[in-house]
Parts: structure tokens; sequence; C-alpha cells
């Protein structure tokens, strides 16, 4: 009988994870399954510039996976239960079994329990929503008055869509809102080049302010300020699906599976924990933070575990590092800012066109191995399998 293998969420580490693992282990004895809730691979760290207006690709999961003996099973995941190894789907399939489980279902906007961001925010963390945030800025464009944009949330991803916004659509009238201090955790030098992109751009920065309500044309503030407001954008800070909780898998305070070394959860070893759903500590001895690197470090890591596992073979310990931040500020500049062993920026960073080209490139190759999980077989059995039909190994036969 085939080992089952079963991966939640085909994003970068799930799609990642899944590929890799049909390269590297033999169909004839296991069997791999993504369930995803959409049919695309969508690049997450570009949504903030499809809600600006411009065009990302995306790769059909059903292209990415054809020829790898992947299934792909569309459907929302609705509960694992990892006494029974079942999860379950809301499509017409039923319950999954499996053997072993890799819970890759990312993260999605935290609201931090603010009233009325579910009603009146928009965000960027899937597709839907960031085109939806892209008619509403169309219909703001539109306009002879323009429009007023209030992106709340000075992080990664507030930083990225409030600077893409303005560059895009100049006729808006941007405004950043930060709790802190803007760039807090860049070096003086990446601040002051953040500030300085701000002010070209022309976006208004609120440092020191925190929000209590979001309503349909503003958005009220701790100090008592109203903020007026035709799109409201929310990025402050992600959090995990609490199916895994529910589940009866060890979490921590805020969702996240707590694995060890190898990626495997620490209440049930036959479940592994890849991307923003795992809690792993990095080489430094600190959490690895939700980012695109730890989605990568973490799906290798689990890769090579479940490979060793199923092999008998030596199981390395991956790298878990934590090296720095890509910041796009608009389609020409940008920050690259490096971090010490204890998470502290370093005094030098990068700026500007080189540094926009690095996160170009590091994009840019992230998708193209994402969409090629076979790039690791020899060449001779691709091209025999692409002209054939059929699997690599049975091209090679």
């Amino acid at each position: 009988m085939k080992h089952r293998i079963v991966v939640l969420g085909a994003g970068y580490a799930g799609a990642y994870t899944a590929g890799t693992l049909a390269r590297r282990l033999s169909r004839a004895d296991t069997e791999i399954t993504v369930v995803n809730a959409e049919p695309d691979f969508v690049q997450r760290l570009r949504l903030h510039q499809l809600a600006a207006g411009q065009e990302i690709e995306t790769r059909e999961l059903a292209d990415v996976f054809a020829g790898t003996g992947i299934r792909l099973r569309l459907g929302r995941v609705t509960a694992v239960d990892p006494e029974r190894q079942v999860v379950a789907v809301d499509d017409d399939g039923g319950e999954l079994g499996y053997d072993t489980l890799v819970y890759a279902l990312g993260s999605h906007t935290a609201d931090h329990h603010v009233p009325g961001i579910a009603e009146h925010a928009f965000h960027v963390t899937g597709r839907p929503s960031a085109l939806r945030l892209r008619e509403r800025l169309d219909s703001l464009s539109g306009r002879d008055e323009g429009g007023r944009v209030l992106i709340v949330g000075d992080g990664l991803t507030g930083i990225e869509t409030a600077t893409e916004i303005a560059e895009s659509r100049p006729g808006l009238s941007v405004t950043l809102v930060a709790r802190g201090e803007l760039g807090a955790r860049l070096s003086a030098g990446a601040r002051s080049h953040l500030r300085r992109a701000c002010d070209r751009l022309g976006i208004t920065v609120l440092e020191h302010t925190g929000v209590e309500a979001v309503e349909a044309t503003r958005v009220l503030c701790a100090d008592g300020i109203a903020l007026a407001s035709d799109a409201t954008v929310w990025t402050a800070g992600f959090a995990v699906s609490p199916l895994a909780a529910a589940g009866g898998l060890e979490v921590t305070g805020s969702g996240r599976i707590v694995v060890d070394r190898l990626m495997r959860s620490v209440s049930h070893p036959n479940v592994y924990a890849v991307g923003d759903s795992a809690q792993a500590i990095g080489d430094n001895g600190r959490p690895l933070p939700m980012s695109c690197a730890t989605a990568g470090y973490t799906g290798m890591q689990a890769t090579v575990a479940i490979v060793g596992r199923l092999t008998g073979r030596k199981i390395p310990n991956t790298r878990l590092e934590y090296l720095g931040n890509h910041i796009s500020l608009g389609r020409r500049d940008g920050i690259l800012q490096m971090v010490d062993d204890a998470g502290q920026a370093r005094p030098k960073y990068v700026g500007g066109r080189k540094a926009a080209r690095i996160k170009a490139g590091i994009l840019k190759m992230s998708l193209w191995t994402t969409s090629h999980p076979t790039f690791g077989l020899p060449k001779r059995r691709r091209r025999l399998a692409a002209a054939t039909g059929a699997s690599a190994e049975q091209a090679l036969a």
C-alpha cells in the first residue's frame, strides 16, 4: 500500500514542498495529494502590485503539477483530525486520509479585534481581495476629485502597498498610518531612504497612531482623531488559521504549530508544518518570522526530513536563517536591509534601483522554481516525459 502524503495549501511553502517531494520520492511507494482552495499559484508577494493596477503572473496548479504524479484537489480545508489522520474538505470528495500531513495553510490579515475591518476594510493577502481593492481604486481614479486611500500598518506589506498605489495612481491621496516610528526596524540610513521615498511619492505618514475602528468613510484613531477615507487598506499584521488548534495540534498562543528542528509537530510527529503556519526556531535561537524566505527554509527542512524517514536516508539539518528584508518602494526603488544574528538591522543597506532589481530577481526565481517542480530531474528525462506525455520515471524505463 502506498504511503499517502497530503499537503494542505499550495502557496510558496506548500507548492515547493509538494513538488520537491514528488521529485525525490518513488511513485511506486508514495501518493501525494495537494489541497488548495484556488486553482492557481498566486505570487502573494506581488499582490500589492495587482491591487495598484498592474498585471502579475499566475500559474495554474494543474499545469504546475502536470507530469509529477501529484494529485490536485480543489477545495477549502474545513477541519484537521490528527488522531484519525484525516482532513475535511468542502468539496464533494468527503474526508481525505493521510499517513503524512504537511500543513502549509499560510496566514491571513489579522484584525486585532478592531471593529469594522470585516465590513469596511480592504486587504492584499489573497488574489480575490486584491482585485476587490483594485476595482475600488479604479472607481476612485475615475473621479474628478480623486480619492483618499488610507493604509493602516507600517510593516513591509503596508509600506509596499502604500508606495505602489502612490506611484501607480498619482491622482489619489495616500496616507500611511504607523503605530510607531516608520521603518523602526530598519537602519538609520534605510529609514531616511524610506522617508525620502514617501516624500517623493507624496505619501502622508502619520506615526505613533493607533486605530480603534474602521467605518465606511473614515477611520477612528485612538487619540480621538477621525481620518477621512474612501478606501481603507488593513495591513496591520497577520494571523494563522485556527484549524490546527481546533484539531488538537500543539500550537502557540497565536495559533502557529509548534515544531521540532525537522518541522514535525511536537504533539503529532506525522504532521509537518511549513511556512507561516509553523513556529520554527531559527539557527539564531529565535522564532523565524512570517516571510517568503521562511517558507523556503522550512519547506526544505520538512522535505529532507520526510524523504529521510521514508527512505532510511540520513536526515540533514538545513539552514534556518533570517537574513533580512527586501522592500519594494514602487517599481524603481527599494530597500535591501540585512540583519545580524539577533535580528537587528545592520548599519549598511542597499537602496534605489539596485535593491528593486534584486527583489525582482528573487521573486522571478521563486516563481520559476515553484512552477517547475521537476527542475531537478536530468534534462533527458524531462525531454522524454514532455515528448511522450509520460512520467519522467516511465520515460526512462
